[in-house]
């Protein structure tokens, strides 16, 4: 969220003083004098960039909430996000020569091109894929603690059987909670008479 937030002051301030952000886009040392944001991309980055908090927003009060519901759109993005990402990682070991055409593409002030240009295309892909995987794995890690939390938070209004187990022959099973409470003990304990 705040680095959707970052993004989002950048957006704006590109949009208030277009001049400004164009000359910082050429003059940087990675960048070429072709125009690659415009107004338009910058609205639509813009766009995304605020749904992006909204849904964060929404995930957020969710779980601070107790409300399941608005932790789901936040479940979908990231769903989305590990295909996207999959897909990219599937390119790569299908098409094995886009990591050599990105790299010729890049421009030619761009911090040892030509050392990453001579290594192997195979040892690259591999390279490539490992840190894509490393990405996936964090990503599917996110994904299953945001899965744990919609568990937690759409489960703690319902009453379950709890299952304490003893030892390895036996199993106590406790009422719910509610049931419990309710219902009062039939005979009062027994009166211990003095002899």
């Amino acid at each position: 969220m705040l680095i959707n937030a970052v993004v989002l002051l950048i957006l704006l301030s590109a949009l208030n003083d277009p001049v400004q952000y164009r000359y910082h886009l050429t003059s940087s040392e990675l960048g070429t004098d072709i125009d690659v944001m415009d107004d338009a991309n910058i609205c639509i980055a813009t766009a995304i960039s605020l749904l992006m908090i909204l849904i964060c927003g929404m995930a957020t009060y969710g779980a601070y909430k107790q409300h399941a519901a608005w932790i789901i759109p936040f479940f979908c993005y990231q769903i989305f996000d590990f295909a996207l990402n999959t897909l990219v990682a599937i390119s790569v070991v299908v098409y094995p020569n886009t990591v050599q055409d990105y790299l010729q593409q890049l421009p030619g002030t761009f911090p040892y091109k030509e050392d990453i240009m001579s290594t192997n295309n195979m040892c690259l892909v591999f390279a490539v894929l490992l840190f894509i995987g490393c990405i996936l794995s964090f990503k599917a890690y996110l994904i299953g603690c945001v899965w744990n939390c919609y568990r937690y938070v759409s489960g703690r209004g319902t009453t379950e059987v709890l299952v304490y187990v003893t030892t390895n022959d036996t199993t106590v099973l406790l009422p719910p909670y509610e049931e419990a409470i309710a219902i009062p003990p039939k005979d009062p304990p027994p009166q211990y008479m003095e002899a």
